[in-house]
């Protein structure tokens, strides 16, 4: 086994099974505030090795690339394969093993991103002879990202390209955990970070200042007041669980000692709109009641105090597209006759963003993803080589 950050080495054009990519693949920590240039330059290595074209796009820092290779014809129409090569962290998780070694027991293999989803990736890449030896009519793409786990922008870039420098697909599978279901919805995720900028004055005369904290717990409030707004909305298509756009606080500080005005407060919040949620209302109501909070809170007695939010990741939500490209071929390859929603967001909605049919769909359980001891079965893993090798034979036909 390598260590963390080497490149295991495999002999050009040697076929490896899905579990021996999968042992390469989690060998390198690619927690997302590191580098996953090392697995990019192992990939790369393999994908050279079978002759497949492929490039890379680096983002802006040139620490992380994204990998675009394609097997077949290079032509528009093609199926992408996407998967996210970032993990979570592992730090204060209770492993019972090395986290970054791949074990192998009890019909299951254990590590960091086993199923969320170097699974899928290495399934991917261990597809690739078979997708060579298919006389594929529209190319399969292979579609290795970054940074999923934090902001969903590592496949952005590469988005970007399709259509100049590189095919642009026809639909997209991205692969992260269904149990090989076909979900064709998930929530957006939309966080912020909220600042309120008080006064700081001796508590026995609150009108020589402006405290933060109290303006901060009325927009705390509010939020509670949008989230019971959106539970009493509901779910009119009756797919997701919670049935309602969520709204949640989940830090808040402020304050340094009890008889003083708190000059500064802040809290990080969220919601997870269902899809034909209106991304500009929740936003827009929170803007409206820091005005009055501002004018009527902070700044009674003075000009003394203002609210700053920011936004910090936003990341769309996907929206049903019955009959569409991506969902009668994975319905097809999968061996399904309905839709599910997930309740997590992925990549899929920037690729709906840009007008690419997409749905999601990879192997093992999402249950068992960002969890100390995380792992994929052998059998999801076995499962999944039969999905790619129905892809190629759909792709061929």
């Amino acid at each position: 086994m390598a260590e963390h950050g080497e490149r295991p080495e495999a002999r050009p054009g040697t076929r490896l099974t899905p579990l021996e990519i999968l042992e390469r693949l989690v060998a390198f920590d690619t927690e997302s505030s590191r580098s996953n240039l090392a697995l990019i330059d192992w990939a790369s290595g393999y994908l050279e090795g079978w002759g497949v074209p492929h490039r890379l796009v680096p983002n802006a820092a040139g620490d992380k690339a994204a990998l675009f290779a394609t097997i077949g014809p290079m032509q528009d129409g093609g199926v992408v394969l996407s998967g996210h090569t970032d993990v979570v962290p592992v730090t204060g998780q209770a492993w019972t093993s090395d986290p970054f070694t791949l074990r192998v027991e009890g019909g299951r293999a254990y590590g960091r991103g086993a199923v969320d989803m170097k699974g899928f990736c290495a399934l991917a890449l261990a597809a690739v002879p078979d997708f060579q030896a298919a006389p594929l009519r529209r190319p399969i793409h292979i579609l290795l990202s970054y940074d999923e786990e934090t902001t969903c922008l590592g496949v952005a870039d590469t988005i970007a390209r399709f259509g100049a420098d590189l095919p642009r697909p026809g639909a997209v599978i991205v692969g992260e955990p269904t149990e090989l279901e076909v979900a064709d919805a998930h929530k957006s995720i939309v966080t912020y970070f909220t600042t309120v900028h008080g006064h700081e004055a001796h508590s026995s005369k609150p009108m020589l200042g402006a405290n933060a904290v109290m303006a901060a717990a009325e927009l705390v409030c509010e939020l509670n007041r949008v989230a019971d707004l959106m539970i009493a909305r509901g779910d009119a298509s009756g797919r997701f669980d919670p049935p309602a756009t969520t709204v949640h606080v989940g830090t808040i500080q402020g304050g340094t000692a009890r008889n003083i005005l708190p000059k500064v407060c802040t809290f990080h919040w969220e919601f997870r709109g269902l899809p034909d949620l209106d991304m500009t209302e929740i936003p827009g109501l929170f803007a409206r009641k820091a005005e009055a909070v501002a004018r009527e809170r902070l700044n009674r007695y003075g000009d003394y105090g203002r609210i700053e939010t920011l936004e910090e990741v936003a990341v769309p939500g996907l929206a049903p597209e019955p009959g569409s490209e991506a969902e009668r071929l994975a319905l097809r390859v999968a061996g399904r006759n309905r839709t599910i929603s997930v309740p997590y967001a992925t990549e899929a909605g920037r690729f709906q963003v840009a007008g690419i049919p997409t749905v999601v769909c990879g192997p093992g359980s999402i249950d068992q993803a960002h969890q100390p001891d995380e792992y994929i079965t052998l059998q999801a893993l076995e499962d999944g080589a039969a999905f790619m090798r129905r892809l190629a034979e759909a792709c061929a036909s």
